[in-house]
């Protein structure tokens, strides 16, 4: 039984199985991001509820594994050289675990720097982009009542994304083309939910990006989408 001791979160997150990844995640975009990748890779894990609410995020014992206070984040007993490793950021997590298992990333060099040139598309635009309209548009409407600036800047950038990822998408099923890749994992929650917990479809104009709606679907339809959308479980 691999120990974990060496991680002060394992002692307010107890792993019932030590040897199987632990995530420590809540249903974000961001969040859903890893649980997808393990569904998708069949990969055994164990999930962790950070809740927002009671800033479990901010803890010293979930700082101790991402000082960044961020989820996603995991703990992989079988890391390199078959030690434990702990990891942070959903982008570097999703590249671990292609890495690690040879799938979700073509095997070829150049397939793989263009897969994670996507990836970095979502992590330094769509994300943070999609987040601020996210915010100034719903968690923040009072505030900015009386200065359209903030959601109209936000709302353009996020359409000029979406229109990259639509030129993407013009006769591609995937963002990689024939084959379904972290790329397509680490940008789709995003897409989703800025419409799911933003509210922002008609503002985002998403009618106007027929070939980023037409893949959205397929990468929701996927069967590990449909379960790794909702891990961990929110509280009843």
């Amino acid at each position: 039984m691999a120990d974990l001791s060496a991680f002060p979160i394992t002692k307010r997150w107890p792993a019932s199985n030590p040897d199987i990844i632990q995530l420590y995640s809540l249903p974000t975009p961001n969040g859903v991001k890893v649980s997808i990748a393990l569904e998708e890779l069949a990969l055994p894990y164990e999930p962790h509820l950070i809740s927002f609410g009671t800033n479990d995020q901010k803890s010293p014992e979930f700082l101790s594994l991402n000082p960044n206070g961020r989820i996603p984040a995991i703990i992989d007993p079988n890391g390199p050289g078959g030690r434990p490793i702990g990891l942070f950021e959903s982008g570097a997590i999703l590249v671990y675990l292609a890495e690690k298992t040879g799938k979700l990333m073509p095997p070829d060099a150049a397939g793989r720097y263009e897969t994670i040139q996507w990836v970095f598309f979502q992590m330094g635009g769509i994300g943070p982009m999609f987040g601020q309209f996210g915010h100034f548009h719903k968690f923040a409407a009072e505030k900015v009542a009386n200065n359209s600036y903030p959601v109209e800047r936000y709302r353009d950038e996020s359409r000029r994304l979406l229109g990259v990822l639509e030129e993407r998408l013009q006769d591609r099923q995937w963002i990689m083309g024939d084959a379904y890749t972290i790329a397509d994992i680490t940008t789709f929650p995003w897409v989703r939910g800025a419409d799911v917990f933003y509210g922002g479809r008609e503002l985002l104009e998403y009618d106007k990006f027929p070939a980023v709606m037409d893949w959205l679907k397929r990468c929701i339809a996927r069967p590990a989408s449909e379960k790794g959308l909702n891990i961990p479980a929110r509280p009843a």
